[in-house]
């Protein structure tokens, strides 16, 4: 099940991204004392009494050419649009605001469960203040001091007890849950409509018209798969136009429930760096990628023009260089074939185990052929023992005298000779090290 989505919204200079970095526990957002400084739409994963949450802070999603309350207006509706739960922060040392209550006006009607935060509360004598934001009847009031993280535990209590419950997995295992991630208009939809060989999802070609997220569940050679719609925008198109960096929560959300992620690129225009960032949140998930460039018939091409494609996705996308790339066109159909056999290709990957005494005699074999690094004291790193851990995405622990003895680049050195063992398409891997115990 993905995990739950915080958001925190209020009017600018109240504080919401000091609160943000005192749950997610580091300086993520930008924090001045100036209206309207967190710059960029920020998310974070953040952990609270064994609940696992997204928390986004809405003070970056600017529309250009809106006042500030028009503004103020779309963050908290895109914020509902998003969220389980809403922290509506508020000033507690200036009291409630005309401001405050524009937003509030938004946060009655969503019926989305709201805790207010009244921050700036650093002195007890302060909480009579607290009164006139009980008034708003909205949710529950708590005074905070996100300066100095004072008071976030009980709004974290009522925040997490707001949280859904976890819901049973629709899908045996054995089936492959797919997404589909990528900027608005490179054609997620169309693909969808291909790989399902039917007109089952609304095709436009304004960026932001798929009304709704559905799970598409098919059969295709006896593999039974799910493909995870991502777009679904339901609000305004303009305003998910202007904020386009918002939509990725959403596709956090399918990564999350999807086994492999197709990440997808318009071939007419090119890579561009919302490509490369979107792609990244389902590496560092762990999930298994597929590149497909997609709108490939658009493209005047010659003998060498897929290969000077391929060479410069494996140089923008360069931690993605186990990813096969997938050319082809969802209008036309063609080479949609040989997306699915990919797709299985690279599940069988994310789910692959190892034998240990093969994968001790690959580590033997790569450790005898480029001896481990050591240290500037002269101390140099010794693996005794390996074995696979898990699977999806497949995870090895190296036991060794010192973890901090194996450097990155030794790290990658023994992830490409697992590699070229095993195969792996498609899949990260991570190699952990662990300090043998004596």
């Amino acid at each position: 099940m993905p995990k739950p989505v915080l958001a925190i919204v209020g009017r600018p200079n109240v504080g919401k991204s000091t609160i943000f970095n005192r749950i997610v526990g580091e300086r993520i957002a930008i924090v001045e004392d100036k209206p309207g400084v967190t710059r960029d739409r920020i998310y974070s994963s953040g952990e609270w009494l064994q609940h696992e949450f997204y928390i986004i802070d809405t003070g970056g999603i600017e529309i250009s050419d809106e006042p500030l309350l028009e503004q103020m207006r779309y963050q908290a509706e895109l914020a509902i649009e998003e969220a389980d739960v809403i922290c509506f922060t508020v000033n507690g040392r200036e009291g409630l605001t005309a401001a405050d209550e524009e937003v509030v006006q938004i946060l009655h009607r969503s019926k989305k469960p709201v805790v207010v935060a009244v921050n700036k509360m650093d002195d007890p004598s302060m909480h009579e203040k607290l009164y006139e934001f009980y008034s708003l009847g909205i949710g529950d009031v708590f005074p905070v001091s996100g300066s100095h993280g004072l008071g976030l535990g009980d709004l974290l209590d009522q925040i997490a007890s707001y949280f859904p419950a976890d819901e049973e997995d629709p899908y045996d295992e054995d089936t492959i849950r797919m997404s589909l991630i990528g900027r608005p208009n490179v054609g997620k939809s169309s693909l969808v409509n291909a790989i399902l060989g039917e007109e089952r999802v609304i095709v436009s070609n304004i960026p932001g018209t798929t009304r709704d997220a559905i799970d598409t569940p098919f059969t295709k050679d006896d593999q039974d798969y799910v493909v995870i719609d991502t777009a679904g925008m339901r609000k305004r198109g303009k305003v998910y136009e202007s904020t386009e960096k918002y939509s990725v929560l959403r596709a956090l959300k399918a990564i999350e429930r999807s086994d492999v992620v197709l990440a997808v690129i318009n071939a007419e225009e090119g890579i561009i760096e919302q490509d490369k960032k979107i792609a990244g949140y389902a590496h560092e998930a762990g999930r298994a990628i597929v590149i497909v460039v997609n709108k490939w018939d658009a493209v005047e091409k010659d003998d060498k023009t897929m290969k000077e494609f391929e060479e410069k996705i494996r140089d923008e996308f360069q931690y993605l260089d186990y990813a096969p790339v997938i050319f082809l066109s969802a209008k036309t159909k063609r080479r949609i074939q040989h997306l699915l056999p990919a797709v299985k290709e690279v599940s069988e990957s994310h789910n692959m185990r190892v034998k240990t005494h093969v994968l001790n005699d690959v580590i033997v074999d790569a450790v005898t052929m480029n001896p481990t690094p050591t240290d500037h004291g002269g101390r140099r790193l010794r693996i005794n023992y390996a074995t696979q851990v898990s699977v999806a995405p497949p995870t090895f622990v190296l036991f060794v005298n010192d973890p901090d003895l194996l450097h990155f680049s030794y790290r990658r050195y023994l992830e490409n000779k697992i590699r070229a063992a095993f195969g792996f398409a498609g899949t990260p891997i991570h190699i952990i090290a662990r300090k043998k115990s004596d």
